[in-house]
């Protein structure tokens, strides 16, 4: 009897430990070494990121289970901002609570800040320069390619059946026919996603994260955390509410002080509050709003001139950390070019702060609010199909970005024409750029033929740029 129940201890015992998870042994200071690898090595856009920290933590790691990876990349997906960055939270946090996330987030964005920044200072200085001219010249051609690259990669793996393929070019035409705004692109696919998940219609079951891997796959089981839910993550109402309040006050404080001190118009709010919108609405990563942010940034602010956000993209594409770091570029430009009575360095400078810190704070309250309910829903068809279709809208919201950076890139004049309700930028052809396109289509031949990296490409276009401008004086 006396063992029976001995037993019956032990079984309660595992069980509870089952479900409130194991002690994983990981120290915070290893745990450290490890996010600073993570964003030493994140190049290559949110696929390469993503791979990279599945190889680490996953494969190397083995700190959390295949499925507890997807489920998490899967929320992520769903979120505005990026879904890379934001994992990184998500893990961090499940490993070593609400500082584990905050040190895995910043560590995740703060090389391509700093890289970013000092890139950008070059450009301004510099960027009339020949060869630094030259050089950016090259980046924007190649950047073209990259996109392109984009659209084939996720339209392959978002656009499975014909109605996904009528969300995308749903997508494309309301964007760049009807000039519908992005954020209720976004907002109206989700929504139709999310009722036809709800509702078990096979078309919005396709899923839409990344991969994550290939090889054996780590059970939950099996790795160092365990298949349970760790006590910290369990869902916790009154936790979640201050959290969410103290990071709603880091984010919206500052831009309201900005505001009430310099007025609506003035450089520094348009970027707090520009910014801060566009933390609520980057569905689908960076590639999905740049079309918009670009736009925006030349037509109505004034802050870039056109093709410029090539350029930043470029940096962006070539830096650790995530692609829509090319926002701090936008931001440090605008207030370069509007500083106000401060000297135009410092201002670009705190500029990219503030549109770094109004991108990025919001990322970990996304987390840290929705995280610990998330945990509890694993396979939810409604939340599937939105995200299957915000993928499937972003993929024609991508190629609008292609077109309009292809149309400024290749030709030096584009006119807008208005067609009945249409409004339309046509390239002068006669304005055509023949070495950017021959950079264009070398970079294309180079990424599709030849599957060269990323990198690769947009290095050798950039000495190639430079080397051209050279020549021709």
């Amino acid at each position: 009897m006396a063992e029976m129940m001995d037993n019956g201890r032990a079984d309660k015992t595992m069980e509870r430990h089952a479900n409130e998870g194991h002690h994983h042994g990981v120290s915070f200071g290893e745990a450290f070494k490890v996010w600073l690898r993570v964003a030493a090595l994140s190049f290559g856009g949110p696929a390469g990121q993503i791979a990279v920290m599945h190889r680490i933590i996953v494969d190397e790691k083995r700190w959390i289970g295949e499925h507890r990876f997807l489920h998490a990349l899967n929320y992520c997906m769903l979120l505005p901002g990026p879904e890379a960055q934001q994992l990184a939270v998500y893990i961090g946090w499940l490993m070593h609570r609400t500082l584990g996330g905050l040190v895995a987030g910043l560590l995740f964005v703060l090389p391509g800040f700093l890289s970013i920044l000092c890139l950008s200072y070059v450009y301004a200085a510099y960027g009339s320069v020949g060869i630094v001219a030259g050089l950016f010249f090259g980046l924007k051609a190649a950047v073209l390619a990259v996109v392109v690259q984009a659209v084939i990669r996720i339209g392959s793996r978002a656009l499975r059946n014909r109605t996904m393929l009528a969300i995308a070019a749903a997508a494309f035409v309301a964007i760049f026919f009807l000039h519908v705004p992005f954020p209720l692109i976004v907002l109206t696919a989700g929504f139709v996603g999310f009722l036809g998940g709800r509702f078990g219609l096979s078309a919005f079951q396709t899923g839409g994260g990344h991969k994550a891997g290939s090889g054996p796959v780590l059970s939950d089981a099996e790795s160092v955390l365990g298949e349970g839910i760790p006590a910290h993550a369990r869902p916790n109402l009154g936790w979640s509410l201050r959290i969410s309040a103290a990071l709603l006050a880091l984010w919206l404080v500052p831009v309201a002080a900005i505001y009430a001190a310099f007025g609506a118009h003035d450089v520094f709010t348009e970027i707090g509050l520009f910014f801060s919108k566009m933390a609520v609405v980057t569905f689908g990563g960076a590639y999905a709003v740049l079309a918009y942010v670009a736009q925006e940034a030349v037509e109505h602010f004034g802050w870039l001139r056109p093709g410029e956000m090539l350029d930043g993209l470029g940096m962006a594409e070539t830096t650790p950390g995530p692609l829509i770091m090319v926002v701090q570029f936008v931001g440090f430009m605008g207030a370069y070019r509007n500083p106000g009575s401060l000297d135009p360095m410092l201002a670009a400078t705190l500029a990219a702060i503030l549109t770094t810190w109004v991108t990025f704070v919001p990322c970990f309250l996304w987390i840290f609010l929705g995280a610990p309910f998330i945990e509890k829903l694993r396979g939810n068809t409604a939340l599937a199909g939105a995200m299957s279709a915000i993928t499937a809208a972003v993929v024609g919201v991508i190629l609008n970005l292609a077109v309009w950076f292809g149309v400024h890139t290749l030709f030096a004049q584009v006119a807008s024409v208005r067609l009945g309700g249409l409004l339309l930028d046509i390239p002068v052809l006669q304005s055509a750029v023949p070495a950017a396109m021959a950079l264009s289509a070398a970079a294309a031949i180079a990424i599709f033929r030849f599957k060269t990296s990323v990198i690769t490409t947009l290095l050798a276009c950039a000495i190639a740029g430079m080397l051209w401008t050279l020549a021709v004086g």
